[in-house]
Order: C-alpha cells, then structure tokens, then sequence
C-alpha cells in the first residue's frame, strides 16, 4: 500500500457549535454536513475532499487531551504563503489559542491550541532548495517572520499550495 496523503482528521470535542466557530474563523473551514449538537464535517478552502475535519461531540464534561498520554500528539495544516502565516498568528493572537512558534528550517511553524485543548501547528513550508544540507546544523530556532518576509516575502507560494509533492 502506498498512502499520498492525510485525506482528513476526526477529533472529539465538548461542543460542536464553538468548535465550528473556531475553525471557520481561523481556518476558514465550511460545514459541510452536520447532525446538530451531534457531529459536523468541515472543508478546508480549495480542497476537493467531501471533509477534511470531522467533529463529534462528547459534551461539557469530557475531559480534555492530556500531555504525555498515548494518542493524537498535534494536527499540522499547512498554508500557501508567509503572509497568510502572519494572518493566522494574528487571528490566534486574538484568541489566545497561538501557543508559541518555531523555524524549523524546512518550515516556519506556529503552535497552538483548539477550544477542547487539541494542539496543532500551523506551517509554511520553506523552498525546498533552501532546506538546510544532511550535514548541516538543523537545530529549529526561534521563529522570525520578518526576516523570513524579507527574504522570500509575503506571497511565495511553497509546498502543496504550489504544486510540489509532500
């Protein structure tokens, strides 16, 4: 079997209605199918899946993802620009849900939490022909948007948004 990719994720959460919200307002997700109080399956812009989030929900009292526990560690999505990475940091911001950030080298990454506690990342991929060689140090680094702006600018369009393989 050779998988392409993450056709989509399903996650439980305590309200369906908030976790829509959430995700229409930061991701710009659609609903597109929903039993009410129940489930919704959203689609991310541009995407020719039927969904690519499913949400279920458990009710108020569920308790929340835990650290260090087998499961789901993070969700990654990925963005088509470094002006749309600056986009969702503010919109995060403005949420308390961006949780920190990070220059993976091979991508500039925002890191942060869904109202249920469901961490994600956020990322633009880096030009692959900038990609740091084998042999060279490959430590991520604090992550510096402005200098990443200044040296690619805001609407470079890398990995899967410009057509590349992932």
């Amino acid at each position: 079997m050779a998988v392409r990719r993450l056709n989509h994720a399903v996650l439980f959460v305590r309200d369906v209605r908030r976790s829509v919200a959430f995700y229409h307002q930061v991701f710009g997700f659609t609903v597109e199918h929903e039993i009410p109080g129940i489930a919704a399956f959203l689609r991310a812009q541009g995407s020719d899946n039927d969904h690519d989030l499913g949400l279920f929900a458990l009710g108020p009292e569920a308790p929340g993802p835990q650290r260090d526990r087998v499961g789901l560690h993070h969700l990654a999505w990925e963005v088509g620009t470094l002006g749309e990475l600056v986009e969702t940091s503010e919109l995060l911001d403005a949420r308390g849900a961006l949780t920190g950030s990070t220059d993976f080298l091979v991508a500039k990454s925002l890191h942060g939490v869904d109202p249920d506690g469901h961490e994600f990342e956020v990322l633009w991929r880096t030009p692959r022909s900038d990609w740091p060689a084998a042999e060279e140090n490959q430590k991520p680094l604090p992550l510096d948007l402005r200098s990443a702006i200044d040296r690619w600018g805001p609407d470079l369009r890398t990995g899967a948004a410009a057509g590349t393989a992932t």
